[in-house]
């Protein structure tokens, strides 16, 4: 599969905050927002050339070395597992920002070069500035930028908890991405030992094995599919699963990862209910789903302890400051005991 087809995603123009959150923010589908910010001072530098990039890039620099992922050239940019899982493709180093970018722009043209990129350096410990001279217009509470730099390469179909706004400031990047309930036909990985945190899919986007993975072909007609140019931006919502494919010889994303304030990961809880849930007789098992269904995922469940005082909810009450310390207390102890 070298040719990648796909649903198209939503698309609009720029938009501004108001409209951000009132049409794209809670829609819970993927939105591409075309020249969003264009009229950034990198992006600007972008379109000049990859020295211009470059030099933009490293007049902010903090001096603080980056976590830096190096595949050599076989492999096709694709940064994933070794063949029995029990490792990864790819190397890990450190490297100060200047001396990626220009590792970067002499690899130009090298036959063999290797695949190289920065993951989700915070912008304002690596390249502090940055995010003041590059404003985001677009509300996005408590998100921090973090910038993604290097040349061809490709992060496997993953997920994040978080909702996200990714932000193409040089090259070109390609996105699939499917809907959380394809899941269970993408063949996730393993949930403890992943490439950057979270769980990615085993199925190789460019060449799926049908006879190893059959399932994939059930997901492959919910799949969207886009190519984002410099100044271009696209809304993922949380747990959507997406594969990201950087085009160009020099490549700078920007990710603006945000969620509620306050709000836990529901992964911890996952990997908890697989250790205390998933292996009990039927009949317990059915009797905990009841407990779930009551409590969590039910259409009451927000009522649950409505019989209860609401002085005396406890871990059952309103969302708060209080009661998170209270839960986060309680799980503190619960663990100890394991």
């Amino acid at each position: 599969m070298s040719e990648i087809t796909g649903l198209p995603v939503a698309e609009t123009g720029p938009v501004d905050a108001v409209r951000f959150e009132a049409e794209i923010a809670h829609s819970y589908h993927p939105v591409v927002m075309r020249g969003l910010v264009a009229a950034w001072p990198a992006v600007r530098a972008a379109r000049t050339s990859d020295r211009a990039i470059g030099d933009h890039i490293i007049k902010f620099d903090g001096g603080r070395s980056a976590d830096v992922m190096v595949a050599q050239n076989e492999l096709r940019g694709r940064f994933f597992y070794n063949n029995d899982l029990s490792g990864f493709n790819f190397e890990r180093a450190k490297a100060p920002i200047p001396t990626l970018v220009e590792q970067l722009i002499a690899l130009q043209g090298v036959p063999g070069a290797p695949a190289i990129y920065a993951s989700a350096a915070a912008a304002e410990e690596f390249l502090p500035g940055w995010a003041e001279a590059n404003v985001l217009p677009l509300l996005t509470p408590n998100a921090v930028p973090r910038v993604w730099i290097g040349n061809e390469s490709r992060v496997s179909t993953h997920y994040d908890v978080s909702s996200n706004v990714a932000v193409v400031v040089a090259g070109r990047r390609r996105f699939c991405l499917f809907p959380p309930e394809q899941g269970p036909n993408l063949y996730v990985g393993p949930l403890d030992v992943t490439l950057a945190g979270q769980p990615v899919s085993l199925v190789d986007l460019e060449a799926p094995d049908l006879q190893r993975y059959p399932r994939f072909a059930e997901a492959c007609p919910h799949m969207q599919m886009t190519v984002l140019e410099p100044g271009d931006a696209i809304f993922i919502p949380s747990m959507w699963w997406h594969d990201v494919k950087a085009l160009g010889r020099f490549n700078v994303l920007v990710n603006y990862w945000w969620g509620q304030p306050g709000a836990a990961s529901p992964f911890p809880a996952l990997i908890h209910a697989i250790l205390a849930i998933r292996d009990l007789p039927p009949g317990e098992l059915e009797a905990v789903r009841g407990w779930f269904d009551h409590y969590v995922f039910g259409d009451n469940a927000q009522n649950a302890a409505a019989h209860i005082p609401e002085a005396a909810r406890g871990v059952l009450g309103a969302p708060s400051p209080e009661r998170t310390a209270v839960i986060r207390g309680y799980l503190a102890r619960t663990l100890e005991r394991l």
